[in-house]
């Protein structure tokens, strides 16, 4: 007689349905905020502020047009990433402690602003790399190798997905290490990239809960 595996059941049966509406409410409002914040803080900005060229992080420096607006963005979307990791129960545990250290390592780049035009803050830096780390590294941690595990979740999704959010860092640090001319593209392109896959693993787990929960295992 066919019933369901027990372990079928409390991995991903039972904790797909425990994914909380505030979970996928956080992950959803993630990249509004992201893309949002920058945005708002550009269309603040003098005429000879250039996105494509100059970072987010100049947007909330000491000497920018109201840098509140994107250190609200930072705040608030760092908020939304521990939320996720919180909500997040189909992922392994250390999948979900790491991305919400990404979000508390957001929350310190909002701490500490880069310096004024020109200058260099250690502590900016510091955190920001740990960020990017993170959120760079969170898809493989969180991955599960059971073939009925949300696809979000299944090793070659979480390998495609870090390989891409890596590969897009790489183009990041370039510019950054070689003074390019894209670094505001490449950084806003990696933001997008990173806040946009927490919002696609939970999709996938509220999209398996009722197909799992009718699935029988012999």
């Amino acid at each position: 007689m066919a019933a369901c595996s027990a372990p079928a059941a409390l991995a991903y049966g039972g904790i797909v349905r425990a994914v909380p509406w505030w979970g996928v409410f956080a992950s959803a409002t993630a990249p509004v905020l992201l893309i949002g914040g920058w945005a708002a803080a550009d269309a603040l900005q003098p005429p000879s502020f250039d996105p494509v060229r100059q970072s987010i992080s100049s947007l909330a420096r000491a000497g920018a047009t109201d840098p509140w607006v994107m250190t609200a963005g930072f705040v608030l979307v760092a908020a939304c990433y521990i939320a996720t990791g919180l909500a997040l129960r189909p992922a392994a545990s250390a999948g979900r402690l790491v991305l919400v250290a990404g979000g508390l390592a957001g929350v310190l780049v909002a701490a500490n602003p880069e310096a004024g035009a020109g200058g260099f803050s250690f502590a900016h830096a510091l955190w920001a790399g740990a960020g990017f780390t993170f959120l760079t590294a969170w898809p493989l941690a969180a991955r599960r190798p059971d073939p009925s595990a949300p696809w979000g979740l299944r090793p070659a999704a979480a390998a495609g997905a870090a390989s891409v959010i890596a590969a897009l860092l790489a183009w990041f640090v370039v510019e950054l290490v070689t003074g390019g001319g894209q670094l505001g593209l490449s950084e806003r392109v990696l933001g997008c990239a990173q806040v946009t896959w927490p919002l696609l693993v939970v999709l996938s787990c509220r999209i398996a809960s009722p197909r799992l929960a009718r699935t029988p295992q012999r």
